[in-house]
């Protein structure tokens, strides 16, 4: 069985390795190209698409992996397999189109719903219980309930990779520690198939990044983020025994970086009186630009803060195995504190407003009153 996973890593980026060049000449002949705006970070014009070699590896890898690996997976697993397969080929059309027309925001999210509902209603995937906190008990949810809010799930999930695809190099690396966690987790608990699924999807992900890293000579695109996103909600959605909120939890961990900085331009542009979905450079690796850390420096700091998380989750999940409810509470406070923190420092919401900082400068003070006499 090891074997098998070794082989499914290995061919998997080999594939990438080969196929990046092809799909590059493929991209610069049909004018799937990214120009330089006030917006983007790079200044000359680049072949995007490259998500297209990500996708192409990994299916490939399946495919050929399947016929040897099918007796080890029950009935459920093979339609996870179909329900992936097919919804990640709907998210590439509609990233590849995108790369090649740029199609309007609306239509997008139409395609992901599109894509979600294949999921959820063609294969039955979706969230089936809730979690009762602190104790050992589930309860059903009802179709009106899990329905929706799997398709929002899968929906979210897929945009949040797209928000954070700025840097050479950034999208792909934050997805890839994402999926290895997930990989890591799978094993932990003995889930042999998404484990199989997350170590082929890295393999393609690590091969496409010989080409995405700073400087990047292709760029993933629409075609990439969407499928990284896609493919991020639905194995974090089926990495654990059963598909539960409590679940929810460690996927929102591992996916850290991406729906945080999600998170904050919502509130930034609420704050700013800024449509919701209006683009902007306050993001968080423009926000590490202005500090002065360079193009690297910039992508391999939100490695590290997305490896962060990722040890945060592995030890949630852990602790969940052993129905340590109470580590979650902590794991869960540590993350709020440096995430509020985090983004005050670096002004991820304002430059100015640090509720958090200045609660904590003043306590200081509080508590050292010979600073304060000082001062």
């Amino acid at each position: 069985m090891v074997a098998i996973f070794i082989i499914g890593f290995i061919v998997s980026m080999g594939l990438a390795l080969a196929l990046t060049p092809l799909v590059k000449k493929f991209a610069v002949r049909i004018g799937a190209m990214d120009t330089p705006n006030a917006r983007k970070v790079h200044t000359r014009i680049m072949p995007r698409l490259g998500g297209l070699g990500i996708f192409l590896a990994f299916i490939i890898t399946v495919a050929a992996l399947l016929p040897f690996v099918s007796a080890w997976f029950t009935t459920r697993d093979m339609s996870f397999v179909s329900a992936f397969l097919i919804g990640g080929t709907i998210i590439v059309l509609i990233g590849a189109l995108d790369d090649r027309f740029e199609l309007s925001a609306k239509v997008k999210l139409l395609g992901q719903i599109v894509a979600a509902s294949v999921v959820v209603f063609g294969f039955n995937i979706r969230v089936d219980f809730v979690n009762i906190p602190f104790q050992d008990s589930y309860s059903s949810l009802e179709a009106w309930v899990s329905i929706p809010l799997t398709i929002l799930w899968i929906v979210g999930v897929t945009n949040a990779i797209n928000l954070i695809d700025g840097l050479d190099g950034l999208a792909a690396g934050v997805s890839g520690i994402a999926i290895g966690t997930i990989a890591v987790m799978s094993f932990l608990m003995g889930n042999m198939m998404i484990a199989l699924m997350c170590l082929v999807l890295l393999g393609s992900i690590i091969g496409f990044l010989f080409f995405n890293f700073h400087p990047a000579k292709i760029f993933m695109g629409d075609t990439g983020s969407l499928f990284l996103g896609f493919s991020l909600a639905m194995l974090s959605m089926l990495g654990f025994k059963q598909i539960a909120i409590v679940s929810f939890i460690t996927p929102l961990i591992i996916i850290g970086v991406p729906l945080s900085d999600t998170f904050f331009a919502i509130v930034r542009r609420a704050v700013q009186r800024k449509p919701i979905f209006a683009p902007d450079k306050g993001h968080l690796h423009h926000c590490l630009r202005e500090l002065g850390f360079s193009h690297r420096q910039t992508v391999l700091i939100i490695y590290g803060i997305a490896a962060f998380f990722g040890v945060l989750a592995i030890i949630q999940s852990s602790a969940a195995m052993f129905e340590a409810n109470w580590v979650t509470f902590v794991v869960i406070c540590i993350m709020m504190f440096f995430l509020q923190v985090g983004a005050e420092v670096i002004g991820l919401v304002s430059k100015t407003r640090r509720p958090v900082i200045n609660f904590l400068m003043r306590m200081r003070v509080k508590l050292n009153p010979e600073t304060r006499s000082k001062s």
